[in-house]
């Protein structure tokens, strides 16, 4: 990843380390970059990247119930993706174009991403939207 402006790790709540690990979820492969082009979200073995423009919203959001945010998930309120290691708060990121994340084939395509990273509001400062919520 060259021209790296950031790179955000994801909050791990102790009691869901062991069952994370099992999916290949673990603090040395669980990050969101940000570059002056790109965003890209890894999840252990999930990925999600798109261009950093592709970005129109951002919202804290937490805490959390577990069974909603622990581990990857499709939310079906609006089809976005989760991507969640702790239930205290995260930021759902906001896409103008839907992006590919949660299983191969580029199918379904994802409005948003919610990420529990350990500093939601350092990540929203950076990316400034303009629809910043």
């Amino acid at each position: 990843m060259t021209g790296v402006v950031a790179r955000f790790p994801f909050r791990f709540d102790p009691v869901f380390r062991p069952m994370l690990a099992l999916l290949g979820v673990r603090p040395a492969t669980a990050w969101v970059a940000v570059t002056d082009r790109d965003l890209m979200i890894r999840y252990g073995p999930w990925r999600l990247r798109t261009d950093r423009d592709n970005v129109t919203a951002v919202e804290l959001s937490g805490p959390y119930r577990w069974w909603r945010a622990i581990g990857p998930h499709l939310s079906l309120a609006d089809g976005g993706a989760t991507f969640g290691s702790s239930a205290a708060g995260g930021i759902c990121l906001r896409f103008g174009v839907p992006v590919p994340a949660l299983v191969p084939g580029g199918r379904p395509r994802h409005p948003a991403a919610t990420v529990t990273i350990a500093d939601p509001p350092a990540l929203a400062r950076l990316l400034a939207v303009a629809d910043l919520s």
